[in-house]
Order: structure tokens, then C-alpha cells, then sequence
């Protein structure tokens, strides 16, 4: 056991769940109407309890058993038989197992963004959990288990490069957010404003913090590998604010906050999967592109799809993290097989058991609200609470 290692693991595995618990519910709850904040606090708080006990169970085997190609097999089911003096690394395993369940919280509570204000609080559980279990763990052993996408497998020698997630978390989420978009329809009112963009500020800052804990953290390390990922995704970020902004006020006259911060967020989502793998350079051109990009991909989604993905998650993080993943190996640093081909024999896993399990827990528990919850808010209708006295 490597002690700095393991040090600097701890504090990277606390900012990422600093990320989903108050950065992420505090984003999407303030873009939302005031009737529904609580409800995406809930859906957030309570999908970050439900994974924490499902990897527990069942997910980190599934991802990081020794079961094969396809699937990491049931071996580590609750943790039986790891003790605190076993190592994955250098870490001991126990913390890897924590940091790893941290990016489990996080992957479900991003589709969290495609179904505000208008889905069945069962539905949302149910999904999660199944999704996080058949989808997103499944996907990590493919790419960071020793599954078939990574090194040594149908690409040959050299897989599939993703240092923390552009595949594994922005890609499955982003995906999976469109099919549900898709299924539940639009929302009966899309013209009210975010009730608190200083929310949608505050959390996106926490996400910038807690992000370098995400991407500094996929070094396993205490070392010079993790501070240029913090570094280069700092980078990122920050140019993709900047041009984010300037692209608005081009198009629109106006730079707003809320696409100044969102703009943030595409700069992390696209360098997280090179983070490992770029320099500086590298990653202001990447942060550049994003904030141009993505807000591009808003307009098509939204304004010519005419899909109600409510806050962005597959334009800004799917569209992101694919993004990121490709520059790999336009930056020389992955193969164009490997990375393209991952992404597309993910992308279609991720549509076919998204839109099966969309079928499968419809039929169990309503995949919306009827029109009188949606219209009266979920926080009062769902939970029997509201955070105004008077909710827009």
C-alpha cells in the first residue's frame, strides 16, 4: 500500500460524491420550476443512496469480478472475503471500491436532467437501479474491468482509451437520457425560466471542484499523471465557459450565467475521457470546441428534434464525453478503431437495454405523473412538501 496513494484517493473519492451530493441536485434544481427543486433534490439524494447499496451488493462485481470478457461475475458480492489489508494497486481495495461507487452515483443521477418535473418518483428508482446493475456496470468491465474493449481485446493489443468516463459515465448516461426523453414526451409547460440560476451556479462551481477529485482521482495515484488531469481539466473547463458565453452573445446579443456555467460543464464532460492523456494545449482546444459544440447540440435536440430533454444531459454530457473520447486519438494518443468502435458498440448496448428496461418498469410503476401533479408541481403532489409558499 502505496500512503500517499491512498491519501490522495480518500479526499478524490469525497469530491466526487461532493459532485452528485449538493453539486449536481443544486444544478439541475435550479434550473427547474420552484414547484418541482425538492423533487430533483429527492430524485438525486435518493438515487445516491440506492446505488451506494446496489454496488455493494452486486454492481462493483459485476464491474470488477474476474468473471470474463462480458460480465465480472458475482465473486465480490458484498465486499465477502476483502478485508481492509486488500490491495487493488496500490490502494487497498476497500477505497477502490469506494471511489469506484462514487462514479456509480453519479452515472444515474445524470439522466436525472432528461425527466425532471413530470416523472413517476417509482419509476425513477426502479430504472436507476436496474440500469446501474445491466447498463452502466457492465460497461465498466468492458473498459476499465480487463473486459473485451479494453487492452488485449477485439482491438488488439492497444484497446479502447477513456481515463474517467467519457464512454463508462457521459456516453451511457447521455444515451440513456435521449431514450427516456423520448418515451415520456414533452413536458405541458417548457416556457417557464429557471427558478434559480444562482443555484445553477453554485452547483456548477461544486461540479468544477468536485470534477477534479474525478478526473485527478482516475490516476489511482499521487503523482504527476493526477496533477496534469487537474490540471488539464481546469483548462477545459474554463475555455469552455469563455467560448460558451462569446458563441451566446453572438447569436443572441446576451451571455447569460446559466450558459456561461452550462458551458462549464460541456468543458468538463469532454476532457474527462482524455484527461489522462492530453496536455494543456490539448485541452484548451478541446474546452474551445465543447462550448461551441455542445451549445450547437442544445439547438438540434432541442429547437429542431423537438425532444424535451429538459437540462441538456445527452447535448451537453453525451455529446461531450463523445466528443472527448474521438479527440484521443485525433491527438495521437488512441486508436480511431478502438476509440469509434467503443463508442458504438456501447452506444447501441446502451439504446437496447435503455429502451428495454423503459418497457419493462413502465409496466410495473408509471413512467409519468397524470397532468394534475405535473401542473400542480411534484414537490407538493409526489413528496407533500414545497420549498415556496408561493411555486412557480
Amino acid at each position: 500500500m502505496n500512503g500517499a496513494d491512498t491519501a490522495w484517493i480518500i479526499v478524490a473519492t469525497a469530491l466526487v460524491l461532493f459532485m452528485t451530493l449538493p453539486g449536481l441536485a443544486l444544478f439541475y434544481g435550479g434550473l427547474v420550476r420552484a414547484r418541482n427543486v425538492l423533487s430533483v433534490f429527492m430524485h438525486c439524494y435518493a438515487i445516491a443512496c440506492l446505488m451506494s447499496v446496489l454496488w455493494l451488493a452486486v454492481g462493483y462485481s459485476i464491474a470488477f469480478g474476474d468473471g470474463g470478457a462480458y460480465w465480472g461475475g458475482l465473486g465480490k458480492m458484498f465486499l465477502l472475503g476483502v478485508s481492509a489489508d486488500d490491495l487493488s494497486g496500490t490502494l487497498p481495495e476497500v477505497l477502490f471500491f469506494a471511489f469506484q461507487m462514487t462514479f456509480a452515483i453519479i452515472t444515474p443521477a445524470l439522466i436525472v436532467g432528461a425527466y425532471v418535473e413530470r416523472v413517476g418518483f417509482g419509476f425513477v428508482l426502479l430504472f436507476s437501479a436496474l440500469w446501474m446493475l445491466l447498463c452502466y456496470a457492465p460497461v465498466v468491465h468492458w473498459v476499465w474491468g480487463g473486459g473485451f474493449l479494453s487492452d488485449g481485446g477485439i482491438f488488439g493489443e492497444t484497446g479502447v482509451r477513456d481515463f474517467a468516463g467519457g464512454i463508462v459515465v457521459h456516453e451511457t448516461a447521455g444515451i440513456a437520457a435521449l431514450v427516456l426523453a423520448v418515451f415520456l414526451g414533452p413536458r405541458k409547460n417548457q416556457t417557464t425560466p429557471p427558478h434559480n440560476p444562482g443555484y445553477v451556479m453554485i452547483g456548477a462551481a461544486m461540479l468544477w471542484v468536485g470534477w477534479f477529485g474525478f478526473n485527478g482521482g482516475s490516476q489511482l495515484a499521487a503523482d504527476g499523471g493526477a496533477a496534469m488531469a487537474l490540471t488539464v481539466t481546469h483548462i477545459s473547463a474554463a475555455t469552455a465557459s469563455l467560448t460558451w458565453a462569446l458563441w451566446e452573445k453572438i447569436k443572441f446579443g446576451k451571455a447569460s450565467l446559466v450558459g456561461m456555467v452550462t458551458g462549464t460543464i460541456a468543458g468538463l464532460a469532454s476532457i474527462t475521457p482524455a484527461s489522462g492523456f492530453v496536455g494543456p494545449v490539448e485541452a484548451l482546444i478541446i474546452g474551445a470546441v465543447a462550448g461551441v459544440l455542445c451549445q450547437e447540440a442544445v439547438n438540434l435536440i432541442r429547437n429542431k428534434l423537438k425532444i424535451d430533454d429538459t437540462l441538456d444531459v445527452f447535448a451537453v454530457h453525451g455529446v461531450g464525453g463523445i466528443f472527448g473520447t474521438i479527440m484521443i486519438a485525433v491527438f495521437g494518443a488512441g486508436s480511431f478503431a478502438a476509440q469509434i468502435g467503443s463508442l458504438a458498440i456501447v452506444g447501441v448496448f446502451t439504446v437496447v437495454v435503455s429502451v428495454v428496461l423503459v418497457f419493462v418498469v413502465k409496466a410495473i410503476t408509471p413512467l409519468r405523473v397524470d397532468e394534475e401533479t405535473e401542473n400542480s408541481g411534484l414537490d407538493i403532489m409526489v413528496h407533500g412538501e414545497r420549498a415556496y409558499d408561493h411555486a412557480s
